[in-house]
């Protein structure tokens, strides 16, 4: 199990491999971004994407599942977010791409208020197969502390 104390600012993990599929684009657009640039491939092709594309949104959530998956194989103690303080969407989805991740602790603390908790300050970048950023987002995630008296490295 990896604990706060296990990571180390500045680490770079890489992860994640997600083909993105013309039946995904349409069937999240259409439950939760139902704009015609996402639906249909006639009015996409009016539009500065130039074809079909993935909501920003359904890019974040691919990504998170890209998060969750990794988190779950390497037995991080997480213990959710607080939330994104950061996101933009960088480049157009389409189907066909794949995606990945690349994440960098860029700050870590104590909880002054929960002693048994760690707040990881995160950037997440998102790519496609051509190694271009597509998204990025800064976070903070919680993360549970082996030693929560302190007596163990921060």
């Amino acid at each position: 199990m990896l604990y706060y104390e296990d990571i180390a600012v500045g680490k770079i993990q890489r992860f994640g491999s997600k083909l993105v599929t013309r039946e995904e684009v349409v069937d999240f657009a259409s439950r939760y971004d139902p704009q015609p640039f996402h639906l249909d491939d006639e009015a996409a092709a009016q539009t500065y994407f130039g074809r079909l594309s993935a909501s920003g949104w359904h890019t974040g959530a691919m990504a998170m599942r890209m998060m969750v998956d990794h988190m779950k194989a390497h037995e991080q103690a997480g213990l959710g977010s607080p939330g994104i303080d950061e996101l933009r969407w960088l480049k157009p989805v389409y189907p066909g791409d794949t995606l990945r991740c690349e994440m960098e602790v860029v700050e870590k603390r104590r909880s002054a208020k929960r002693p048994d908790m760690g707040i990881l300050s995160s950037k997440l970048t998102v790519l496609n197969q051509h190694d271009e950023p597509v998204m990025t987002m800064r976070s903070a995630g919680l993360i549970r502390v082996r030693d929560a008296a302190g007596n163990g490295q921060a």
